[in-house]
């Protein structure tokens, strides 16, 4: 059979931008809420490359569904750009999130403690972040400035933790580009004028990302090498995920003001019987170089990158490893001549 989806390599920040500049999209066929009295449609949970491409490609039709939540930002499209209107109602898609396993937690606890009053999230997919959040009810005044919307993230601005109120750039807005989760996090969205969404080409720029100090950015991985190369992206030889907005993130955290970037992982895969500290990547393909990994963290500990030699960081990482395969890493990086 032929394949016809074929991947195409880019960071998110630079989505709008391929698509517009390299690719030019003849039509753009996107989903929006109702149009409001004064004949805006809102494009909802997906400003990322939406909000740029709509005004760009030749011909624009949109479906017009009920469910999808009315946002703010750069989410508002008139229908003097539209060229098409479909009208279809149907639920969204919903993503529920798995409850967080104890190792999930052991791994979120040591980001936690490093998480601080006043500080500014960017917070990703997966059982760690999640956990993450749902650790943060005793933190005050924390702000949102993050690729993904997620459920964890309603409670915490319904109790008034994530507020805004001491960010340095878009004080009192939640800043996403899009958003995935359930019905109860659409409904939030819908009218929320604290809740506002914009193209990835702006909320995944590291140099907007910087703007706001004591910006935490927490994102997943699959396997880290003993250099501190991170790949998030692909198994073996099979496609994983794209890039998405990991690397923006990493790099814009670091560049603020006292600024940090957390990359988690569960020491092991399969259960249990591989490790995804490994002494040089499998999957190919390297999402964070390791130039830019500040702090890596295992239910076994977290280090932080930053200034290490080589051999400092091997020595490092495989601390963190799962106990039953440190020897084998010691040996590993010992013939590579790490240490």
């Amino acid at each position: 059979s032929t394949n016809w989806i074929e991947f195409v390599p880019a960071m998110l920040h630079q989505a709008g931008r391929l698509l517009t500049e390299h690719i030019d999209p003849e039509c753009f066929f996107v989903t929006v809420s109702p149009m409001d009295r004064h004949g805006y449609f809102s494009l909802g949970t997906n400003a990322d490359y939406g909000a740029s491409v709509i005004r760009k490609a030749r011909k624009v039709i949109v479906e017009v569904n009920r469910y999808m939540p009315r946002t703010f930002g750069e989410c508002s499209v008139h229908i003097s750009e539209i060229d098409h209107i479909v009208e279809h109602d149907q639920p969204l898609v919903e993503a529920i999130p798995k409850a967080p396993t104890e190792v999930d937690r052991k791994i979120a606890q040591q980001i936690i403690e490093r998480i601080e009053d006043g500080d500014t999230l960017q917070i990703g997919v997966g059982g760690v972040p999640n956990a993450v959040l749902s650790g943060l009810k005793q933190h005050k005044d924390l702000g949102l400035h993050s690729e993904l919307f997620s459920p964890a993230m309603v409670p915490l601005i319904q109790a008034g933790i994530l507020n805004g109120r001491r960010k340095t750039w878009m004080q009192h807005k939640h800043i996403f580009t899009f958003a995935l989760g359930d019905r109860a996090l659409y409904e939030f969205l819908d009218d929320n004028p604290a809740i506002v969404g914009y193209p990835a080409s702006w909320v995944n720029n590291p140099d907007i990302i910087r703007l706001n100090d004591n910006m935490v950015s927490v994102n997943s991985a699959l396997e880290i090498d003993l250099t501190g190369q991170i790949n998030s992206e692909q198994i073996g030889d099979r496609p994983f995920s794209g890039t998405g907005g990991q690397l923006d993130f990493v790099r814009g955290a670091y560049a603020a003001r006292n600024g940090r970037s957390f990359i988690a992982l569960r020491s092991t895969a399969q259960s249990g019987s591989v490790s995804r500290i490994v002494p040089r990547l499998l999957g190919g393909a390297v999402t964070d170089p390791r130039n830019d990994v500040q702090f890596v963290v295992t239910e076994y500990g977290c280090v932080n990158l930053k200034g290490l030699s080589i051999p400092q960081r091997a020595r490092a990482l495989i601390q963190i490893a799962s106990p039953e395969f440190q020897d084998h890493l010691e040996r590993e990086a010992t013939s590579l001549g790490w240490i």
